[in-house]
């Protein structure tokens, strides 16, 4: 019965990195196509989004066995738990990407930013996919150390976003309200999809150490682990 949780949970692990790297190339791709206004890359984000949703059942139906199954206890209990979490968080995080492909859509053929704000949004997007890309690495390697540092690259993305406030409240800002509305809209999403990935920086800090860290914890852990106690999964 061991091995078989066993190879479950690897399972379960692998697919969880999946969604994780889908959801990050799809941040990319979004980004690329709000950028320049490529109406193709942005259908190919729409259309590949059903692989993320299609993910998510299986992760959340592998949960569940588990659950059902496998009776498991203590920190079993709790990697299984913290899955069914970061299910959800990476499915929120596809959608938002999908969200960006579908305001390019939407705008097509004209551009979603005016061209003052494309800067900022270029590096947003590059700090989301970076974020992606972080998120299915400590999916894998299960490191709270590298978790934890989703939080230091998560507040760049908040810098950003405050600073693109700035740029829409200025009363030089030329550009009319639909603009203002979907230069908002579209920063709250991708600081909303940074959010996500350092709440499953979160999740898989608990997954290890047994602890749901505070705010403050995480700095901390960022560079020095063992101010958590670990406690492992059963053996």
């Amino acid at each position: 019965m061991r091995v078989v949780y066993n190879v479950q949970m690897s399972e379960l692990g692998d697919l969880l990195g999946e969604m994780a790297g889908l959801a990050g190339l799809a941040m990319e791709r979004s980004t690329q196509a709000l950028l320049t206004a490529d109406l193709g890359l942005a259908e190919q984000v729409i259309e590949e989004h059903d692989k993320i949703t299609d993910l998510a059942v299986v992760c959340e139906e592998k949960a569940f066995q588990l659950l059902a199954l496998q009776g498991p206890v203590a920190g079993d209990l709790r990697a299984v738990v913290s899955g069914i979490q970061i299910v959800a968080d990476i499915d929120r995080m596809g959608a938002l990407a999908l969200h960006i492909a579908k305001a390019t859509r939407r705008r097509h053929p004209n551009h979603v930013l005016p061209d003052e704000v494309k800067g900022y949004f270029a590096e947003m997007g590059r700090i989301a996919v970076a974020l992606g890309g972080a998120t299915r690495e400590i999916l894998e390697t299960r490191d709270p150390e590298r978790a934890a540092r989703l939080h230091h690259e998560d507040e760049a993305m908040d810098d950003l976003h405050r600073h693109l406030f700035k740029v829409l409240m200025n009363p030089e800002w030329k550009h009319g309200v639909a603009a203002a509305v979907d230069v908002t809209l579209l920063g709250r999403f991708y600081e909303r999809f940074a959010d996500h990935a350092v709440e499953v920086g979160r999740r898989v800090i608990f997954l290890v150490t047994g602890k749901l860290p505070t705010e403050e914890e995480i700095r901390a852990l960022g560079t020095k682990v063992d101010k958590l106690t670990v406690y492992p999964t059963e053996s």
